[in-house]
C-alpha cells in the first residue's frame, strides 16, 4: 500500500508531519501509536536537515521515494527513525519522536529494560529501541510491506484541535522553528528541553 500524500512537495513537510500523528508504526512484534513527530525539509532551506548541504553517502535515503526509512545515530548514542516524504530527489523527512506502545508491550519492556509503560517509546531513541529497529532498516520502505517497519493509518484521524506545535529539540540550527508536533494530554510525549547554545571556544 502507498500513501500519495507522503509525496506532497517538501515545502509542505510540516503538514505531512502533523498528518502522521495517530498513525501506528510497527516492527518486530511491537506496535506504537505516534504521539509526537518533527519535520525537516530539504536542500538549502533547513540548516537542521541532514540534506541541507546536498546528497551524501550518509543521507542518500532522504532522497529516495516517499515512505523510505531514514535512520541516523544521534550523538553517537541512539538511533532515530525518520520517514522520507516529498517527491523522489527532493529530500524531506519526518522524525518519529514518541508514541504509545499499543501492542507487544512485553517485548518492548524487555528491550527497554523494564521501563514504565509511558516511557517505553517516549523519545526518538527509546521508540527505536522498543520497536527493535536496527540499521538494516535504512533505505527500506515503510509503506509497501516489504521492509521491517510498517506505517498504518488510524481508523479515525486525530482531531486537529488536539495537535500542538513548538520548537524542535536537540538541533543547533533553526531550533526555534515550530516544527515539532504532538498530541495534547498524551503521557508518552517527550519533555521539551530548551536549546542551549554551546559556548564558543576562544581563538588562539
Amino acid at each position: 500500500m502507498s500513501y500519495p500524500w507522503l509525496q506532497a512537495p517538501a515545502s509542505q513537510v510540516a503538514a505531512t508531519a502533523q498528518s502522521l500523528l495517530g498513525w501506528t508504526v510497527s516492527a518486530h512484534g511491537v506496535r506504537v501509536r505516534l504521539t509526537e513527530v518533527e519535520a525537516y525539509t530539504g536542500t538549502g532551506s533547513d540548516p537542521a536537515s541532514h540534506a541541507h548541504r546536498g546528497r551524501t553517502t550518509r543521507n542518500e535515503a532522504l532522497f529516495g521515494p516517499a515512505g523510505t526509512v531514514y535512520l541516523y545515530r544521534a550523538f553517537g548514542l541512539h538511533w532515530c527513525l525518520n520517514i522520507v516524504c516529498g517527491p523522489e530527489g527532493e529530500p524531506a523527512g519526518v522524525l518519529l519522536r514518541a508514541g504509545e506502545v499499543i501492542a507487544g508491550a512485553e517485548l518492548a519492556r524487555r528491550r527497554r529494560d523494564g521501563a514504565r509503560d509511558r516511557d517505553l517509546a517516549r523519545g526518538p531513541g527509546r521508540l527505536v529501541t522498543a520497536l527493535g529497529v536496527d540499521p538494516g532498516a535504512l533505505g527500506t520502505s515503510a509503506v509497501d510491506g516489504s521492509g521491517p517497519v510498517q506505517l498504518t493509518a488510524p481508523a479515525v484521524p486525530v482531531d486537529p484541535a488536539r495537535i500542538a506545535c513548538g520548537p524542535r529539540v536537540g538541533v543547533t540550527s533553526a531550533h526555534d522553528l515550530p516544527w515539532r508536533f504532538w498530541l495534547r494530554d498524551e503521557p508518552s510525549v517527550s519533555p521539551y528541553r530548551l536549546h542551549t547554545p554551546r559556548p564558543s571556544k576562544p581563538r588562539p
